[in-house]
């Protein structure tokens, strides 16, 4: 269970990237424990589908028929379980337009829930636990900008995203202990010597 302050990194996987693309997968961690992925059935006025996108996710319209949630359940699931909680997506322009749809296409208010950028989560993170140690708000800056500069190559590293929201958004989460991980290593390393 996680408490009303959590932070929470989410991700969708999209029919397409054009104009009328719309949500067909969305997965959420918790940082502080918890996940849920969900297929969605699309709505029937959606229709737009890309053969490239496909390829990419591995989802198929006819498994999104035959397994998907139906998209209002979908939508009203994220409202109960994520209202209140600080939402981080790796791309919250595109994965805002998805979430956008998914919440008009249930008849809900469109920015019932917002994006961030998990660049944001990141930097407050490591900020935090360096302003703790003494560092100062300008010297952190730059610091931070070095320390996830560093996570995101061990990322990079570790091979490309798989593209499925789970997935991706559990990657988010372990680049968000990284560069906590780092910050903290970096603090003692600025401490003085006794």
């Amino acid at each position: 269970m996680s408490d009303k302050a959590d932070i929470v990194f989410l991700d969708f996987e999209a029919s397409s990237l054009g104009k009328e693309g719309y949500p067909i997968e969305v997965a959420w961690v918790f940082a502080s424990g918890g996940e849920e992925t969900h297929l969605i059935k699309p709505a029937p006025s959606w229709t737009d589908w890309s053969a490239e996108s496909e390829a990419t996710h591995h989802l198929t319209r006819e498994r999104l028929m035959s397994e998907g949630e139906a998209h209002d359940k979908v939508a009203k699931r994220m409202l109960d379980v994520l209202s209140g909680h600080a939402l981080y997506a790796t791309a919250p322009s595109w994965d805002g337009q998805w979430l956008s749809r998914l919440l008009r296409g249930a008849g809900l208010p469109r920015h019932a829930l917002r994006l961030q950028d998990t660049d944001v989560a990141h930097e407050s993170a490591i900020c935090r636990i360096l302003q703790e140690a003494g560092v100062s708000e300008s010297e952190c800056a730059d610091l931070a900008k070095e320390i996830l500069a560093q996570a995101r190559r061990k990322d990079e590293a570790d091979g490309e995203p798989v593209h499925r929201a789970l997935a991706d958004a559990k990657r988010e989460l372990r680049v968000w202990r990284d560069v906590q991980r780092r910050a903290e290593e970096c603090a003692k390393s600025l401490m003085p010597r006794t």
